[in-house]
Order: C-alpha cells, then structure tokens, then sequence
C-alpha cells in the first residue's frame, strides 16, 4: 500500500509512489505537451497513475499534488498558474474522479518545505520556513509541526515580501520584491551587468564571451579563482539574501531556515557567508535565539515526497 506523490513541473510531471516511511518503491515521469488542453493533460496523468498502479500491484492508500501557481487547496483548484497557463482547473476533481481515492493539492513550495520538515534535513524543528531560490523566490512555512498556508492556500508568498520601496521590476507587476534581488534569474542579471562593466572579468572567459550561457554558478564559480568583478557580484548577493532572511527571522523567528532551488547547490559556500553577516547583525545569535541556516537535502524529490505526505 502507497501514497502517490505528485510533483508538477513547468515541462514535466513527477510521479512517486512512497511508503508511510518516506521511501520511493518507484516513480516516473510524464512530459507536459504544450498547446494541449489543460483538463486532457490532468486526465492523462490520472490514467498514468492508475496505469503504473495495476502493472506493479499497488494499492493507492491516497494522492496528494504540489504545483506551481495560485492554488485554491480548500477546493483542489490550480486558479492561475502562469508557466503552465492553466486557469480554473479542478485537478483534485479530476484525479479523484479517475482514481477513486482521497486527493489532497498545494503549492509547489509548501510540498518542498513538508518533504523536507518530514523526510528530510528540517524533521527536527516544528518552526521552519523555506526559501527555494531558482527562477523566482518560493517559500513555504511550516509552523508549530503544521503546514501553514493561508487563506484558500494562497499565503506564503515569501518571495514577494517587499525588499526595497520602488526597486526593481519583479514579475509579479510590483517593484522591489524579495524575489527580484534574490532569485537565481536577478543573480544572473546582475552578473550579466557587471561583465558588460568589466569586459577583462575573467567570467567572459569562463561563459566562452557568450552573454547566453551566463548561469546562477558563474559568479560563484570565478568568485573561487580570485576575479575581482566575480567577488562584488557574489558580495552583493550574499547581502540581498542576509537582509531577505533577516527579514524572516524579525517575523517568524523560526527554529530554521531551509534554502533549496538551484543556488543551494552552492552548500557551505552559501551558508558560511550568510552566517557571518547574520552574526555581524546580530540577528540570532546574542539576544535572540539563533536561527539554524539549512540546506534542503531531499533534492529533485521533495516537492514529490511533500505531496505524498499531505495525504498521510
């Protein structure tokens, strides 16, 4: 007997099949085809559930979903999710229609803090809040050993906490956003804006002179071999990012903090500065209680095993 957990992706949908302890008997994954009606592409999931369910002998005990966008988990409906360019689709409905069992929906990134508060690195603290820094800034609470996610599910967007008064475009209409400085796509625009000032920056070099392939590690990367340029930008970064937690630990001060997306993969490299700027302010560390900086461990598996676990 299984919980499937359900991992939407803005090209791909993860499907998971995991036992109470957290354990993946197996999973596979479905594309996303563009252009397809969005109740067609729910549908096909359903009967890929059903269809991977009866080839290995499994008993579905229940199915829980995190997908991306303004989610209505009260009534198990994606409202808007802009990459997917879904609006008003009732995926619970469907999937419970077509599988038969209990089917529970959240945000992509309350899934990814419940993976990691129950089968991951943050299953020791009761008061986590998560910050996944890939293309846009997700978060997701999880408060007194609960999920904690608002009015209709729509809470928790951390990534939009306001950061500077009139600053930076975001892409939620609004400027001077959390994400718009903190994100993996504003790190890249920086570093992109920095190499145009220093064309000897050794990130030229490192990107092959190709504004194109600039990533979330170039910076980081020539950081490490000494480039001047390199070390603002990271600089720069790290001091976004400290005043972003800061931020959090003044509102919630919770027991930890967990980063995840594509920039966590920096590991200690991203925890040891962060740590000493938090000291520097003392923020959690002489006159409050001090705030753990973790790095999510569960990987591309969380958002699937915090499905899971909505409906465990």
């Amino acid at each position: 007997m299984y919980y499937v957990g359900i991992d939407i992706g803005g090209m791909s949908i993860k499907v998971g099949f995991v036992d109470k302890e957290g354990n993946i008997a197996s999973k596979f994954t479905i594309p996303i085809i563009p252009d397809e009606a969005q109740e067609e592409t729910i549908l096909n999931l359903a009967k890929s559930v059903n269809e991977h369910a009866k080839e290995k002998g499994y008993e579905i005990l229940g199915i829980g979903i995190g997908c991306p966008g303004s989610i209505d988990s009260i009534n198990g409906v994606c409202d808007y999710s802009n990459n997917l360019n879904w609006h008003h689709l009732d995926i619970v409905g469907i999937i419970e229609k077509e599988c038969k069992v209990k089917t529970k929906i959240t945000n992509d990134a309350n899934a990814a803090i419940l993976g990691e508060v129950k089968f991951g690195i943050a299953k020791n603290y009761k008061n986590v809040v998560m910050l996944t820094l890939g293309t846009g800034v997700g978060g997701g609470l999880y408060i007194e050993n609960k999920l904690y996610e608002g009015n209709k599910g729509k809470g928790a967007e951390l990534g939009h906490a306001l950061f500077r008064y009139n600053g930076r475009q975001c892409t939620c209409g609004r400027k001077g956003c959390i994400e718009a400085y903190c994100s993996a796509s504003a790190l890249i625009a920086d570093t992109k804006k920095a190499m145009k000032k220093d064309r000897k920056s050794l990130m030229w070099e490192y990107c092959e002179y190709d504004l194109g392939r600039v990533n979330g590690r170039t910076a980081f990367d020539c950081a490490k071999e000494g480039d001047k340029t390199a070390i603002k930008v990271v600089n720069t970064y790290y001091d976004y990012l400290t005043n972003a937690i800061i931020i959090y630990c003044n509102i919630f001060r919770p027991d930890a903090i967990v980063l995840g997306g594509g920039i966590s993969n920096q590991k200690e490299n991203l925890i040891k500065p962060l740590e000493k700027r938090l000291i520097e302010q003392h923020y959690g560390y002489k006159c409050t209680p001090k705030v753990e900086l973790l790095i999510a461990s569960l990987g591309n598996d969380a958002g699937l095993l915090g499905a899971a676990a909505l409906v465990m």
